[in-house]
């Protein structure tokens, strides 16, 4: 597997089928993990498609596996990255960790993704999906 990421508070490791491999440690490395847990079930459930799927979640060894949501972004203006952090909101979540190194692109499906939700905050658990129109993050 290949490091991708070694810091106080996460190993995230990408193995050769293109899984991402992320184990939680440091301070509150317990609620970090299932919290990202849960919101990445919950964007699931609401047919959000341009976030990592979750694959396993282990609460013993605090890890996660998703599915991979392609390549870092290097440069994007702040009014981008802000649009697109934007658009999670209507499938009832607010990404916390608004920062350039939490978007992804993903070539396959020609669009940005949004990754780490670690401290995402579940703003309504029970509101129905978005219209169709929102669920595209396009480049």
């Amino acid at each position: 597997m290949e490091k991708v990421k070694d810091t106080a508070r996460a190993i995230v490791r990408l193995s050769y089928d293109g899984r991402v491999h992320k184990t939680f440690r440091g301070p509150l490395a317990r609620e970090r993990f299932e919290n990202e847990a849960r919101v990445l079930r919950h964007l699931e459930q609401r047919g959000c498609p341009f976030v990592p799927r979750l694959l396993e979640s282990n609460p013993e060894s605090l890890k996660i596996v998703t599915t991979n949501c392609g390549t870092r972004v290097d440069h994007m203006p702040e009014e981008r990255m802000a649009e697109i952090y934007a658009t999670l909101e209507p499938f009832g979540v607010r990404h916390e960790d608004r920062f350039l190194r939490n978007i992804t692109y993903d070539a396959r499906a020609g669009r940005f993704c949004v990754i780490d939700f670690e401290f995402a905050t579940l703003l309504d658990p029970g509101a129905p999906p978005p219209p169709p129109h929102l669920q595209e993050v396009e480049s």
